[in-house]
């Protein structure tokens, strides 16, 4: 069976697979233009609220040059957007970024990545499907300029320079909320231990009454202990020369008797193998 035919298959906007191509180029001026793939997210397996299943839209293809905010200009006139996650590839959600800090992102997609779009109704997701531009969508416009070279790298330096009362005012209220967490957690374990539950144990806390010795200093002092005993047991063992050779004498004699004793072991049950029917 031959192939498809891509080409005519992009000419139709569709491809197979269920995707949707969307043409897109980057300025009025430009010769020639690019496609974006979109498709309906749906992956059962994977149940999360970030990407919520039949209001989640996955785009491919998406050139360095397209970012969210080009990405929601492209897809708002189907419905409103509530979140849109980059990635360098598809992938299961890694970890929930919603309260991460505006001074600790995390690193951008580097080339062509992935989007997943999170529309408000299922009705954006199945409109996004639909569109059919008859013209590519131009991503820089007088509105909406996107910057590159020279400009680009200056505006990445302007954003990368941090304002140190902002984030000392940020780690502060950190602190303050672990502070206040930390406080929490040793009055609740405070107040549990020693007393016993429903069904008589005693929960035991490292906040008791007793203070107890941190996992690696107690073994770190019984290795030591025990690396003092053992070098002592030796010099008194080993104290005079002549003791020396008594105790290496006393080992060989040892291993030479029960050297003896496992021939004669050996010998006795090669005497029990024999064939006995009855």
């Amino acid at each position: 069976m031959a192939a498809p035919d891509v080409k005519h298959a992009i000419g139709l906007r569709e491809i197979p697979g269920g995707f949707t191509a969307i043409p897109i180029c980057f300025q009025k001026t430009s010769r020639s233009h690019h496609y974006l793939y979109v498709k309906e997210h749906k992956v059962r397996t994977e149940v999360h609220t970030t990407r919520p299943l039949d209001r989640t839209l996955l785009v491919l293809n998406v050139p360095p040059y397209c970012d969210e905010a080009c990405l929601k200009r492209i897809l708002s006139p189907c419905g409103h957007i509530c979140s849109i996650e980059m990635r360098d590839k598809p992938g299961p959600v890694e970890k929930d970024d919603s309260e991460q800090s505006k001074f600790f992102k995390a690193p951008q997609p580097q080339g062509f990545s992935v989007a997943y779009v999170v529309f408000r109704k299922a009705s954006g997701v199945a409109a996004a499907k639909k569109l059919h531009p008859k013209k590519p969508v131009v991503l820089s416009t007088d509105d909406h300029p996107i910057k590159t070279g020279i400009k680009k790298w200056i505006s990445e330096y302007r954003d990368s320079l941090i304002n140190t009362e902002e984030l000392q005012a940020e780690v502060d209220a950190f602190m303050q909320e672990y502070d206040k967490k930390e406080a929490e957690e040793k009055q609740r374990a405070e107040a549990e231990d020693g007393v016993p539950d429903e069904e008589g144990w005693i929960k035991v806390t490292r906040h008791g009454k007793r203070p107890v010795m941190p996992r690696t200093q107690a073994a770190s002092q019984k290795i030591l202990a025990r690396e003092k005993k053992k070098r002592a047991k030796k010099e008194l063992l080993n104290f005079y020369a002549w003791q020396h050779r008594e105790t290496k004498r006393e080992h060989i004699a040892e291993l030479r008797k029960k050297f003896e004793e496992d021939k004669q072991r050996i010998a006795l049950m090669r005497a029990q193998r024999k064939f006995r029917p009855y």
